[in-house]
């Protein structure tokens, strides 16, 4: 039974017995409410809650360690002659995965469990199957790996069956459980507003995990990364040359000065634009003004970057080409850092002056009052009272900022092409993290191969370089910030 089909039926179930438990309720005091603890609908939310949460608890927590026990058990049926030279465990379980994931298409085409059994019994014919139907095998399918395909197949299976019993059977428990208790002085109240507190903690906690998860992943992925291409290479090396199938340098740092490189320019473009729109849109402009450039500015902000993209290909790449590159002999392509640098400084505009203006109308009225009580002029105040009071609050806006240019991808993509290299020349085709993260985890690759697994490393380290921005931008808005009564 698939999760979707399994969930519409607990779904039914708990709406089964909130009906049920709120007649019930009823029913105990002869149809006089009056008569019981709470009202009626407490009594069926009990009902409800009871059969649905912890069948639900249940299948997530399922779901989660299925796949850990049946990897360890599928793994133990790969002898060590099925792993051949250059090749892993994880790579043989991926091509376990695959086979299994191919034979579910067969059977989907009609295959019976007879031909399943002669195909898996037979690696030549079950691989020209596979590829009939769409599935491709770049290698060879050795014996045992068959075999523990069709043994992964099957304890998939059994698993998610066995997962739709004790869910429904835990339902139908909880079910009956809280529709005995179910009397005029039961507290159902209190058990509900306990249950929805529990949930609303959950809910809380949804971001702390998610959080934990995705470094979890990263941390994991990379350590197996690490085990099989030497950190140092990849920490050292000044040479970024991947190649599938062995002999590739991994070596970060032509991709991280590309991602400097682009993240410098784009906020050379954005902080003084920004910073001076925002200057002007908190004190100088009119309200009629204001109210008219400050959303017109932020459109900027929901513009999708594949349109910035698109715009530093066929008209800033273009524009620079012609008109500065070629002229002064530094480049003759439109891909560039440059390129992708004011593009992406364009984008970030809003960014800077939406959080900039925000921070310099936080100013109380009062500094300024007491300035021009003073006798300085609007320039001056702004000059010398109202920056040096906002200052903590836009530097931390730039950084948050920089968080934003170092994770653009669609705009490096487009605009600044994808040639690791390590140079000064910004009228050159360089790339980033970001764009390298998404070819090396792109296309018909093992995904446990040390070119594939290198994404996870550049996302932990992109991770560790964008986490280090936002605490250094939190430190500085609280020891520096100003406040006011």
């Amino acid at each position: 039974m698939s999760v979707g089909l399994l969930s519409l039926l607990l779904l039914g179930l708990a709406a089964l017995g909130f009906g049920l438990g709120r007649q019930r309720a009823i029913a105990s005091v002869n149809g006089d409410a009056r008569g019981l603890h709470s009202l009626p609908q407490y009594y069926g939310s009990s009902v409800a809650l009871f059969t649905a949460v912890p069948a639900f608890l249940l299948v997530l927590v399922w779901l989660i360690v299925q796949p850990v026990v049946i990897e360890s058990t599928i793994t133990g049926m790969i002898l060590p002659e099925d792993i051949g030279d250059g090749s892993t465990r994880e790579l043989v379980m991926s091509d376990v995965r695959r086979i299994a994931e191919g034979i579910d298409v067969l059977v989907a085409n009609g295959a019976t469990g007879d031909e399943i059994a002669a195909l898996v019994a037979d690696p030549v014919a079950l691989k020209a199957r596979l590829g009939d139907a769409g599935v491709a095998l770049a290698a060879d399918i050795n014996p045992h790996v068959a075999t523990a395909s069709a043994a992964y197949r099957g304890e998939v299976a059994m698993g998610r069956t066995m997962m739709s019993v004790a869910a429904l059977a835990l339902a139908v428990a909880g079910f009956l459980f809280a529709a005995l208790r179910v009397t005029p002085q039961f507290r159902a109240r209190n058990v509900v507003e306990s249950f929805i507190r529990v949930l609303l903690i959950g809910a809380s906690s949804v971001a702390i995990l998610t959080t934990i998860g995705i470094i979890l992943s990263l941390v994991f992925e990379s350590w197996h990364f690490f085990q099989i291409y030497p950190a140092k290479d990849f920490f050292f090396s000044l040479t970024w040359s991947p190649k599938f199938g062995g002999g590739s340098d991994l070596g970060i740092w032509p991709l991280l000065w590309g991602t400097l490189y682009v993240s410098f320019i784009g906020l050379l473009v954005a902080v003084p634009v920004g910073l001076m729109a925002a200057i002007y849109l908190s004190e100088y402009a009119s309200p009629r003004v204001r109210s008219v450039a400050k959303p017109a500015l932020e459109i900027l902000a929901g513009i999708p970057s594949i349109v910035y993209g698109l715009f530093a290909l066929m008209t800033v790449g273009p524009f620079l080409r012609d008109y500065f590159s070629q002229p002064l002999g530094l480049g003759e392509s439109s891909s560039s850092v440059m390129t992708a640098g004011i593009v992406m400084g364009i984008m970030l505009i809003p960014y800077v002056s939406s959080l900039s203006d925000d921070i310099i109308n936080a100013v109380p009225q009062a500094l300024r009052d007491g300035s021009y009580g003073l006798g300085a002029t609007q320039s001056e105040t702004v000059k010398q009272v109202v920056f040096p009071a906002a200052l903590p609050g836009i530097v931390g806006a730039v950084l948050m900022a920089a968080s934003r240019a170092i994770g653009e991808t669609m705009i490096v993509v487009l605009g600044a092409g994808a040639a690791a290299k390590l140079s000064l020349n910004p009228f050159e085709a360089m790339t980033t993290v970001t764009v390298k993260i998404v070819s090396q985890l792109t296309g018909d690759t093992e995904f446990a191969s040390p070119e594939t697994l290198v994404a996870f490393a550049l996302g932990l380290t992109l991770f560790v370089f964008t986490l280090g921005l936002n605490i250094l931008a939190l430190y500085i808005v609280r020891k520096y910030r100003e406040q006011y009564e």
